[in-house]
């Protein structure tokens, strides 16, 4: 009986020793693996844009847009209204060529600085616009690369002490021989700060960084423009930097409505007439009622894509054969389901 008790002990103790190896096992696989996944899935997503078109960044993200090689100072003009700022990089860009060539016949050239700051309202084109002056940057021979890299508070702002420092010049490293963007870069000093905010290590690390790299980095911030004043005078070295400001006016109605049918062309959509009456009574109304945060651009861009989700819905309650004037036609219907 002994023994019967004794071999049921020792098969016992066999099968706990085999599942305590199973388990120092998989805990090893686990850490180990489980680890290098939450490493990865902590680095910053970089997306690469090519077509020139607004990106939304994720909190966190930074956002990486390699020059096109299409001509930046088309590009600019074209773009729909804007023409202040038109004017103000074309003039910029006009002095900094006539400076190169007073240095090439041994004259004086002032010290300037080419970084920005954009001010305006969501969706007036300050995105868009940084986008084209890294490449004119690139023309005038002032950077080399001329790409782009856009960020916000949470792409340079680190959780804990100490790692603010470290993301800040990880960002700075990779806008080398191009151009930093930092949207709503006011966001960097809390209006209450208490002074355990790491947003003044991120200021700092940029300002040492700007002036380590002054021939190898330009900085553009942007956001609305009493936050951005509020932000420049926070500190004396941002005033130093940061002299050149660009304003961003709203779009008027009219511009809205160019700025729509342009997605439309781009889309190989039509809109009928009505439709297009009806779009701008909108959006004369819609900006009158407007506040601060109104999208302008970003906006209509919205509009338009649910236009065409309700054409879609409205196409897809018959199951005929649809002609492709009518897979291209934007109703009064699908704007007045959408506006």
């Amino acid at each position: 009986m002994n023994d019967k008790y004794s071999n049921v002990f020792k098969v016992i103790g066999i099968i706990s020793v085999v599942m305590f190896v199973l388990m120092g096992l998989l805990t090893f696989f686990v850490d180990k693996y489980g680890e290098e996944a939450t490493t990865e899935e902590a680095e910053p997503t970089k997306k690469v844009s090519l077509d020139g078109k607004d990106n939304k960044k994720k909190e966190g993200e930074v956002v990486v847009n390699e020059p096109l090689e299409t001509d930046p100072y088309e590009e600019l003009n074209e773009l729909i209204g804007l023409e202040g700022v038109k004017e103000e990089i074309n003039t910029l860009a006009n002095f900094v060529k006539v400076q190169k060539m007073r240095s090439e016949k041994g004259l004086k050239t002032p010290k300037m600085s080419y970084h920005l700051v954009f001010t305006g309202s969501p969706g007036t084109g300050k995105t868009t616009v940084a986008r084209i002056v890294a490449r004119i940057y690139k023309d005038l021979g002032i950077l080399k690369s001329g790409h782009m890299v856009e960020t916000d508070r949470s792409g340079l702002v680190a959780e804990y002490m100490g790692q603010t420092a470290v993301k800040t010049n990880a960002i700075c490293d990779s806008a080398l021989n191009g151009v930093l963007f930092i949207d709503e870069a006011y966001a960097l000093v809390p209006k209450n700060d208490n002074g355990g905010d790491y947003g003044q290590e991120a200021i700092s690390t940029l300002l040492k960084r700007m002036e380590d790299d002054r021939d190898k980095l330009v900085v553009i911030i942007a956001g609305y423009p009493d936050e951005m004043k509020r932000f420049i005078n926070s500190n004396p070295g941002l005033q130093s930097r940061f002299n050149r400001y660009i304003n961003f006016p709203d779009y008027t109605p009219e511009e809205l409505t160019k700025i729509f049918m342009m997605y439309v062309r781009k889309n190989q959509y039509t809109l009928s007439d009505e439709a297009k009456d009806y779009l701008m009574e909108r959006l004369v109304d819609i900006v009158a009622k407007k506040d601060r945060y109104f999208g302008n651009a970003r906006y209509v861009r919205n509009v338009f894509e649910k236009s065409i989700q309700h054409q879609a819905n409205r196409l897809s309650k018959s199951s005929s054969a649809k002609t492709e004037e009518e897979l291209k036609e934007i109703t009064l219907s699908d704007l007045k389901a959408t506006i």
